[in-house]
C-alpha cells in the first residue's frame, strides 16, 4: 500500500497542482484512515478512479495471494473451556481432509455462564492453503448490536445519536466491535437510524436491521425485512449474498458490478460478511485471499441462512474482541492480522461500524 500511496501522490503531485486545497482536505478530514486510503478515496471521488484501480492492480500483481503451504497452526489451536457454557458445533471446513481444530470454535466472551462470542478458522479454498478466514458467531439471545456513525459515512454526526468511536472505560460493556459495508455511494443501499436516514433505503437491498428489543435480522428489504415501530436501524449493502441458505446464482459474474470492485477487478482478496442462522445468531466472516463465491459458502457451512457481504480490501474489514485490564480500561484483540492497528474504534472512524455489547 506504500507504493500505490506513493505512485498516486506523484500523479497528484504532477497533474493535479492546482487542486491541492482539495487533496488536503481529505488528507486532514476526522478519522483515523492511512494516508494510502485518503489518497485512494480522493481519486475515486475526483474522476481518477481508474487511476486508482490501476495501481492497486499493479500492487497486487507484485504480491498476489501465495497458493500452497499449511496456515498458521497457532490459530487452530484449541483454548482450554468448560464445555457447559455452549459451545457451538463445529463449521464444516471447505478443504478436505480438515486440519485439526479446523472449525472447532473457541470462546471469547461470556455472560454469566453462556459463551456469547466465539471463533473458529477455516481455509478458504483449496488453492490458497496457507490463508485462513475466521468465523465469529455471536449469540442473538445473549448479544445485541449498535450502529455507529463514521465522520464522512454517513457523516452529520449531530444527526446519530452514537459517536464515531467507542468508549475505552470497561463500563461500556463493549464485547466486540467490526467494519460495516461499503462506502454509502458505492453500497447501492441506504442508511436510517433512530428516525433519521442518509442515502434513501433501496427496495431489495440486503439490509442488516436492528430492533428495539435488541434482536438483529437479515434480508431483502421490503420482503424479509421492512420498516416497523420496532426498528431502531438499518444498514444496507447490495444484494444479498446468501439467501435460504443458498449462495446468490449470480455469485460467479459481473464481480465488480455485484460483489464490488476489488483490487483491480481481482477475485481473492480481504472480504467480509454477515448472516443470521436460523436461530437468530449471527455468524460474521472475514479474511484474505476470499472471493464472493468462497466468502459466502463459509457463512452458508456456519449456518447462515441470510446474509450479506460487508466491506472488502485490505484496509476495511476488521473484528476486535475487547477485555478489560485491571485499571478499567478495554484492551483491544484482532480476530486476524489485518492492516488495521488494534485501537480503530477506539478513535474517530470515516465510515459506520457496529459495536456488540450484551443484550
Amino acid at each position: 500500500m506504500r507504493r500505490v500511496a506513493s505512485l498516486l501522490s506523484l500523479v497528484v503531485l504532477i497533474w493535479f497542482g492546482t487542486m491541492g486545497l482539495s487533496v488536503r482536505d481529505y488528507l486532514n478530514a476526522p478519522g483515523n484512515d492511512p494516508t494510502s486510503a485518503r489518497l485512494a478515496e480522493w481519486g475515486r471521488d475526483h474522476g481518477l478512479g481508474f487511476l486508482v484501480t490501476q495501481l492497486e492492480a499493479w500492487q497486487y500483481s507484485l504480491n498476489p495471494p501465495k497458493s500452497g503451504g499449511a496456515p498458521d497452526a497457532a490459530l487452530l489451536r484449541a483454548h482450554p473451556v468448560d464445555m457447559r457454557i455452549g459451545v457451538q458445533p463445529p463449521v464444516t471446513a471447505l478443504v478436505k481432509p480438515a486440519l485439526k481444530g479446523e472449525g472447532m470454535y473457541k470462546v471469547l466472551q461470556t455472560v454469566g455462564r453462556n459463551a456469547v462470542v466465539q471463533v473458529a478458522y477455516v481455509r478458504p479454498d483449496a488453492v490458497h492453503t496457507s490463508y485462513l478466514s475466521a468465523v465469529v458467531w455471536m449469540s442473538g439471545k445473549h448479544t445485541r448490536l449498535v450502529l455507529h456513525p463514521g465522520t464522512t459515512d454517513p457523516g452529520h454526526l449531530t444527526r446519530w445519536r452514537q459517536k464515531p468511536t467507542l468508549s475505552t472505560s470497561a463500563s461500556s460493556q463493549v464485547l466486540a466491535a467490526f467494519n460495516s459495508g461499503f462506502k454509502l455511494s458505492d453500497s447501492h443501499g441506504g442508511y436510517w437510524d433512530h428516525g433519521h436516514g442518509s442515502h434513501p433505503l433501496v427496495p431489495g437491498a440486503a439490509s442488516l436491521v436492528i430492533y428495539k428489543d435488541g434482536h438483529t435480522d437479515i434480508g431483502s428489504w421490503g420482503t424479509e425485512v421492512k420498516m416497523t415501530p420496532q426498528v431502531v436501524s438499518v444498514r444496507q449493502n447490495l444484494n444479498l449474498l446468501v439467501d435460504q441458505s443458498r449462495v446468490a446464482p449470480n455469485i460467479d459474474t459481473a464481480i465488480r458490478s455485484n460483489w464490488g470492485a476489488t483490487l483491480g477487478g481481482t477475485f481473492y482478496v480481504w472480504r467480509s460478511g454477515i448472516g443470521i442462522t436460523a436461530k437468530g445468531d449471527l455468524v460474521y466472516v472475514t479474511g484474505d485471499t476470499l472471493s464472493a463465491k468462497s466468502l459466502a459458502r463459509i457463512l452458508v457451512n456456519a449456518g447462515a441462512v441470510r446474509a450479506m457481504q460487508l466491506d472488502i480490501n485490505k484496509l476495511w474489514p476488521s473484528y476486535y474482541w475487547y477485555t478489560p485490564n485491571a485499571q478499567g480500561t478495554l484492551v483491544s484483540h484482532k480476530i486476524l492480522d489485518f492492516a488495521r492497528p488494534a485501537n480503530r474504534y477506539f478513535t474517530q472512524n470515516s465510515r459506520d461500524f457496529f459495536a456488540v455489547l450484551p443484550r
